[in-house]
């Protein structure tokens, strides 16, 4: 049995991490703010504090000082509801600190306060994947599986955005897999072909038509008769062809190129974009007819640094896949996976995986241990402006104050929302936004 300090001023987490902590059979007190929890740590020993990462009366890495001259220094589990908190706070506390990202399971408590870290599933354990392609246990991809499943149950055209890396292409076979279909999976590339070749990779086209078609060829809508048809980069067709597409869309019929005989079709369409639906509005790349019709069921794939907890089982995915293929053995170290798990990855999860097959191709084969590059930044990435650098020398305090500012922007300075996805009170908030000398983005 341990005797816990819970540092929390968020009431509704701090009610529900009791009545875990107590169920796992533990002792628990609680405070509500820096000044309690010295408070506690003056009176009572404790074997294991749970740390608010910011606290209303500062942030939660103040009090290590305290800890530190402790006669018996417990372990310490800094809480915070920003993943990319994690990373940050490594360089300023060190390796030997553990994290828990909120929401929290009872799962995450008990492994903490057991020191047993719950690792990603190597080895002869198979990492799970949904519909037979995606990986990832994080809030943003189980809310990707709900609309996956729920689209599967229809014949509905879906118009996947994202940005580049995301894995569009895999979740577009994820809907053919999870839909009750009896045709095959096609997949092209509409920014791949020229005006004069994508009606002929799209509708066919018959012998003779043009120079070099030779013979007879069916195309995208045929070949996926009865099942799904991936339209990669659809905003990338030249828009004069685009009337063409829509007369396929809405009277489910082709003609070929060359020929005159309409052939019916029956596919469901998977198209997809790295714009912003505001981009495709303001430069008119997509007509609007076209967009209703594809887009009847958009899906927006979050990008990698929104749901950071998957990197790890990505990156054992991707080891094992390249221990299959190169008869390998190698394996990450927890420190390795954070240092993964740090990293934004703006090029998403294709980043990744270039990543890891690069490091796996510099380690010395007849070992399991992994040689990192020296960097991780690739020379084509572009910094995310909502990532908080880390430099040496910065205080707590700046890299606290960058952390509110970035999620107040991307949240257009909504602060109950902000508050939420740092995992702080409203209340905690303000008081930042107050002691900032910052109240010109109260809501009204």
């Amino acid at each position: 049995m341990l005797t816990v300090l819970l540092v929390d001023d968020d009431p509704e987490f701090t009610e529900v991490a009791c009545t875990i902590i107590e169920f796992l059979g533990h002792d628990i007190l609680t405070a509500g703010n820096l000044a309690e929890a010295r408070e506690w740590l003056e009176k009572e020993t404790f074997d294991h504090v749970l740390l608010d990462f910011m606290l209303p009366d500062g942030s939660g890495v103040h009090l290590f000082e305290e800890l530190d001259a402790l006669p018996k220094r417990p372990k310490v589990t800094l809480i915070t509801g920003h993943p990319s908190v994690r990373g940050i706070i490594k360089g300023l506390c060190g390796p030997n600190i553990d994290y828990l990202v909120k929401p929290i399971q009872r799962e995450d408590i008990e492994a903490a306060l057991s020191g047993k870290k719950e690792k990603p599933a190597s080895g002869g354990n198979k990492i799970k994947k949904y519909f037979g392609h995606l990986i990832g246990e994080s809030a943003p991809m189980k809310e990707l599986y709900k609309l996956i499943e729920r689209v599967s149950r229809t014949s509905a055209n879906v118009m996947l955005l994202g940005e580049s890396g995301v894995g569009k292409e895999v979740v577009a076979a994820s809907i053919h897999q999870a839909s009750d279909v009896t045709g095959p999976y096609i997949a092209t590339n509409c920014g791949a072909f020229s005006k004069e070749l994508i009606g002929s990779e799209l509708f066919g086209h018959e012998k003779g038509a043009f120079t070099g078609a030779v013979n007879r060829k069916e195309g995208v809508f045929e070949q996926a008769e009865s099942g799904t048809l991936f339209l990669d980069e659809i905003t990338e067709m030249p828009i004069d062809m685009q009337p063409n597409l829509l007369r396929v869309l809405e009277n489910k019929v082709v003609i070929r190129v060359g020929g005159s005989k309409t052939i019916p079709v029956n596919c469901r369409v998977v198209s997809a974009t790295n714009r912003r639906m505001e981009e495709i509005a303001e430069s008119k790349v997509l007509r609007e007819d076209i967009y209703f019709r594809l887009a009847v069921f958009p899906i927006t794939i979050p990008p990698l640094r929104e749901r950071k907890e998957d990197i790890p089982l990505l990156a054992m995915q991707f080891i094992e896949e390249f221990n299959k293929e190169n008869d390998t053995r190698f394996e990450w170290d927890e420190a390795q996976l954070d240092t993964l798990t740090a990293y934004d990855w703006p090029g998403n999860v294709r980043e990744l995986r270039h990543f890891v097959h690069r490091a796996a191709i510099m380690s010395d084969p007849d070992k399991t241990n992994i040689e990192l590059p020296k960097t991780i930044e690739s020379p084509f990435a572009k910094k995310q402006s909502t990532t908080t650098a880390l430099e040496a020398g910065r205080t707590i305090e700046d890299v606290e104050k960058e952390l509110i500012y970035a999620t107040l922007e991307k949240v257009n300075g909504n602060k109950t929302l902000a508050a939420e996805m740092l995992g702080i009170s409203t209340k905690t908030l303000y008081n930042r936004l107050h002691a900032y000398g910052d109240l010109s983005k109260d809501e009204s």
